[in-house]
């Protein structure tokens, strides 16, 4: 398998803006739907509204992101360039902000497709949400379960813009971060060369580079480990998006965006801190729906999903992208 590469150039601490005005739900709040800016208290987000995304009229144009489209498996390498306009410097980063104070940041759909829009292109997004129908059978499951479909590619995302797909490789986890199912190199079938030369994970990509490397500017090269899973519930089985239980990856942070929801009812992500308290939850529910998660300071759990109606298909469908400082 030939490598694939595109570059893009990073964003600066405050090229992005994202204000939210958050709704909790918390024993400690003495009105249900009390609503606080930000991330000012710890307990339960369970919705955030767009306050605010955006950039300033007449802003000046960045130098532009040239990009080398994946060129893997013989899908030829095309070229392009497209110009950022950042805020100024004074209104920082705040979905990065919020991932550095909390830990965690939900970010409901409209604001990920707003920020995602001003950093490249989703023109292919109906495609690559397709591409979940033709997933394999996870045949790694040690609780017998036969409810999860995947597939699996590896990136290096380095500071300096490049992004290069790896070979193709197994997925490891230790058992400490996976009791279930770590402790082997699981092999799953690759993402297609279609899929990982789509401008909407280009795109995605980049977005995570910008806010996790805002975080961590000290880190020359990310190792990013791409997952398409669906998770079915049928009568009788439940779907277990997190069969471990509330766990860390092993990595530095995580994406998790909805792709599709069909048919099914709970699903909702639990985030715990290191003595295992609940910090919040939420439920991913539409389209473009994520959790940005800085995995070394908190648990993350799903709960089980069900059918609504069993006689009709039910799924769960989302992407990870796990990065992980290189170190090679």
């Amino acid at each position: 398998m030939r490598s694939s590469s595109w570059i893009f150039t990073p964003l600066s601490t405050g090229a992005l803006r994202v204000s939210v005005l958050a709704q909790y739900h918390s024993p400690n709040l003495t009105q249900k739907d009390e609503r606080v800016t930000g991330a000012e208290r710890r307990s339960g987000p369970v919705a955030v509204r767009k306050e605010s995304v955006g950039f300033p009229p007449g802003a000046s144009i960045s130098p532009t992101i040239g990009v080398g489209c994946a060129a893997s498996e013989g899908i030829a390498p095309a070229l392009w360039s497209e110009a950022l306009k950042p805020v100024q410097e004074s209104t920082g980063n705040e979905l990065s902000a919020t991932l550095s104070r909390e830990g965690y940041a939900f970010v409901p759909a409209e604001q990920v497709r707003d920020l995602a829009a001003r950093l490249g292109q989703l023109s292919d997004w109906e495609q690559f949400a397709a591409s979940w129908d033709d997933l394999h059978l996870d045949t790694h499951m040690a609780d017998g379960g036969r409810y999860r479909k995947r597939r699996h590619a590896v990136f290096s995302v380095g500071a300096d813009g490049a992004i290069t797909r790896e070979p193709h490789q197994p997925h490891f986890q230790g058992v400490d971060y996976n009791p279930l199912n770590g402790g082997v190199q699981r092999w799953f079938e690759p993402v297609t060369p279609q899929v990982g030369a789509s401008d909407s994970l280009r795109t995605l990509l980049i977005l995570c580079g910008s806010v996790f490397g805002t975080l961590a500017p000290a880190v020359a090269a990310w190792r990013v480990e791409m997952h398409q899973f669906r998770i079915e519930a049928r009568r009788g089985e439940l779907g277990q998006p997190t069969p471990e239980g509330p766990h860390r990856d092993g990595v530095d942070y995580v994406l998790v965006l909805l792709v599709t929801r069909r048919n099914i009812e709970q699903g909702t992500t639990v985030v715990y801190d290191l003595e295992r308290r609940e910090l919040g939850s939420f439920t991913l529910t539409e389209p473009f729906d994520a959790a940005f998660v800085e995995d070394g300071r908190v648990f993350h759990g799903v709960t089980a999903v069900t059918p609504l109606d069993p006689a009709q298909p039910a799924y769960r469908d989302v992407l990870v992208l796990t990065f992980r400082a290189r170190r090679d």
